[in-house]
């Protein structure tokens, strides 16, 4: 389904002008800072505020077409909205508040359907409990699972993890991954967390002061973004090794982790922060990391703080390393010049399912 976007929507502080098209399921990550204009884009694609011109597709259908008069209300939209704060009514059990959305969807869902959802999501047992006594994490469970049973045709999620400490978004987020690569759908994902949109989205759409600044792939567009962040890559599981370590091979060659609970032939997505690269001008020998990946230095990026980033290329994929200037001269790093990636296993964010 492609999901187009073309808006005029005056704000408190700026004037949001914002136009991008998505062509693919998955989930798109809104990203940008607080205050950008992020979370008016999928108010407006919601039809809970309205541009002052524009037009708004959701694959064959116009929502929002002001120039034809066309303003489709929320309710007929097709769409499933998560808030940070969960929305949840607080007078009525979970398995009311499930069944709010259900009850009003044009297309309801089987009882196989409605199970499926609350197994993916962990809520089955929480059925009969009141809201009030949920955890921050269980009523985002919750109100995830009441937006799926209304059947719609795109889930917009604004920031429904801002509110949630760490322990609570650690407990969500391997839900919101089965979520994403279960059900296919086109997730809009409101975010200014550099972390959860590399963990979630395949692709990102940048928004800065009310327009949109960038989009593309997660791989491609996150280090861009962030260098220190470091790269986003795709890897599959190749075996697990008798010492603890499982062996993945990626477009740069072979990582080594600390030993995954994934199977031979899965694919993850790994991050390697840009801190946790060292570089080498030889192959290091008698040294404690595990892996050593032969790469060129593309670009060299000055950096407050008297810090430099390297960005590498390792076979088809990108690397960064973020040095100090001082290692910088003393190795003479220039452009063009083949350097040793040297990584760590322990830094290497393997838990992040693709």
């Amino acid at each position: 389904m492609t999901i187009s976007v073309d808006i005029h929507l005056p704000r408190d502080r700026f004037v949001l002008d914002a136009k991008f098209a998505i062509e693919q399921s998955g989930v798109t990550a809104l990203f940008g800072p607080s205050g950008a204009g992020k979370s008016s884009i999928v108010h407006a694609i919601a039809g809970l505020v309205h541009p002052r011109r524009g037009t708004i597709s959701l694959g064959s259908r116009t929502v929002l077409d002001t120039a034809r008069g066309v303003d489709v209300p929320s309710e007929k939209r097709r769409v499933g909205c998560v808030f940070q704060d969960s929305r949840l009514f607080p007078h009525l059990s979970v398995e009311t508040n499930l069944l709010f959305g259900w009850r009003r969807s044009e297309r309801r869902i089987g009882e196989k359907a409605i199970a499926a959802i609350l197994d993916m999501l962990g809520i089955e047992q929480l059925k009969d409990r009141r809201t009030g006594t949920l955890s921050g994490g269980e009523r985002q469970r919750v109100a995830i699972g009441r937006a799926l049973l209304a059947s719609p045709e795109v889930l917009l999620m604004d920031e429904p993890m801002a509110s949630l400490d760490i322990g609570r978004r650690e407990e969500i987020l391997p839900y919101l991954e089965r979520l994403r690569d279960e059900r296919k759908l086109p997730i809009l994902y409101v975010s200014h967390a550099i972390d959860e949109v590399a963990r979630l989205a395949d692709e990102i759409v940048v928004i800065n002061d009310g327009r949109v600044t960038g989009q593309g792939a997660v791989f491609d567009l996150l280090p861009k973004i962030d260098p220190k962040s470091g790269a986003v890559i795709s890897a599959k599981v190749v075996r697990h090794l008798p010492d603890g370590l499982t062996e993945l091979a990626f477009g740069g060659g072979e990582l080594f982790v600390q030993r995954l609970a994934s199977a031979p032939g899965d694919v993850l997505r790994v991050r390697i922060a840009a801190a946790d690269v060292m570089l080498s001008l030889r192959v290091p020998d008698a040294i404690s990391a595990n892996n050593v990946i032969v790469a060129q230095i593309k670009r060299l990026t000055e950096r407050a703080g008297d810090l430099v980033d390297a960005e590498l290329s390792a076979g088809s994929v990108t690397l960064f390393a973020r040095v100090t200037r001082a290692s910088a001269k003393r190795l003479a790093l220039l452009p063009e010049m083949q350097v040793f990636a040297v990584i760590k296993a322990v830094t290497v964010d393997a838990a992040i399912a693709s």
